[in-house]
């Protein structure tokens, strides 16, 4: 405990009035506010993770393999089935959970004197992985539906010279995908920075049919780099392992940053465990997706005074929806009912996680009774 003549630390001035990222964690019946798949494994699943990690325990008095290329293969070939696109080992890069890759990509293209740059509203950890490796942080703006216009955004990059550019596809908090054209203009004007791009791709399997992923980009993009995670599809927010896509050259990079054997044997040997249970962690996928589209199309057929509620096209496992003229009102009231969701993107907006059947006809209760208290 600090006595009241202590020295003051000697913090950064810029952090001096930060708080820790975070969700509220509260508990209450139905939590459905961090975008977590609300099947937990099976118990097979258990089993084999349970047995894969007795085994890493008898060799815990060793460091695990600091480049963990079993691991790296495995994912290699998960994206291969997924996505149908072809890696080697060499060209996947993993840490704990997406967070610290993205960490390692801004402490390798990013720091002083230099720029990241992205497209808001958007993920609002990106500026503080800006903020905590010294690199300027720069944002473009979304249009009205939430999509980047591909002109504004060469301008933006062309104007700021950016060396990291963050786009996320789906986006959080938006749900929005990126068409591959929009996409494909930013690599193009990056690449006369240069600048990495970097599709954050964390809710990618929760995609639409028809949406096509940014990995079948890397063989004509080098400076790309597309980043997943095994916390939202595969039901393993717990594990903390996400996973990037790109060239062997841009690995490398990575591999200077990141620190000495930051996966340990326990992560290393669960993710394998899981993977190798990709068809049945991944079967309740199809039906996130269908309570997802059966969600949208029931919120825009609520009415908030005297409107239709606005609810943005999603191809993630969670919806944005308003607008409210008290979103805290309403957020609150349905906590009040046992139902947490998050106040996040622009003023006026919330975002729900798709959950069980159960948990999303709690959820409908809970608004509508929130709605028709309000409109007394």
């Amino acid at each position: 405990m600090t006595t009241p003549d202590a020295p003051a630390l000697p913090l950064r001035p810029e952090l001096a009035d930060e708080v820790p990222y975070g969700a509220p964690q509260l508990d209450v019946p139905v939590l459905l506010n961090v975008n977590e798949n609300p099947y937990p494994p099976s118990d097979e699943v258990v089993a084999t993770i349970a047995a894969h990690v007795a085994d890493a325990a008898r060799r815990l008095n060793r460091y695990p393999d600091r480049d963990f290329p079993a691991l790296r293969a495995d994912l290699a070939d998960y994206l291969a089935l997924e996505s149908g696109v072809h890696l080697g080992a060499e060209q996947i890069w993993a840490a704990n959970g997406s967070n610290e890759v993205m960490l390692h990509l801004l402490q390798a293209f990013g720091g002083p004197g230099r720029t990241a740059l992205s497209f808001a509203p958007t993920y609002s950890m990106y500026p503080e992985y800006a903020r905590d490796t010294h690199t300027r942080w720069v944002v473009g703006r979304r249009a009205e539906d939430f999509t980047v216009d591909p002109e504004h955004a060469v301008a933006t990059i062309e104007a700021e010279r950016p060396s990291v550019v963050l786009l996320a596809s789906p986006n959080n908090p938006t749900g929005t995908a990126l068409p591959q054209a929009t996409v494909e203009a930013v690599l193009e004007a990056a690449a006369r920075i240069p600048a990495v791009v970097v599709v954050d791709e964390a809710y990618a399997e929760f995609r639409r049919a028809g949406t096509p992923s940014a990995l079948e980009l890397l063989d004509r993009h080098p400076h790309l780099a597309v980043t997943r995670t095994m916390s939202k599809a595969f039901a393993a927010a717990g594990l903390r392992l996400g996973y990037l896509a790109a060239s062997g050259a841009l690995v490398d990079a990575l591999r200077v940053v990141r620190l000495p054997y930051h996966l340990s044997a326990v992560t290393q040997a669960t993710a394998r465990a899981a993977l190798a249970h990709r068809d049945s962690l991944l079967a309740q996928v199809a039906d996130l997706r269908a309570q997802r589209d059966d969600l949208v199309a029931w919120l825009r057929q609520q009415v908030v005074a005297g409107r239709p509620l606005r609810v943005a096209d999603t191809d993630a496992n969670f919806v944005l929806f308003g607008t409210f003229a008290d979103r805290h009102a309403v957020w609150q009231g349905l906590l009040d009912r046992g139902v947490l969701i998050r106040e996040t993107g622009p003023e006026g907006w919330l975002r729900v996680s798709v959950g069980t059947p159960a948990e999303t006809a709690a959820f409908k209760d809970a608004l509508t009774d929130v709605i028709v208290e309000q409109e007394q």
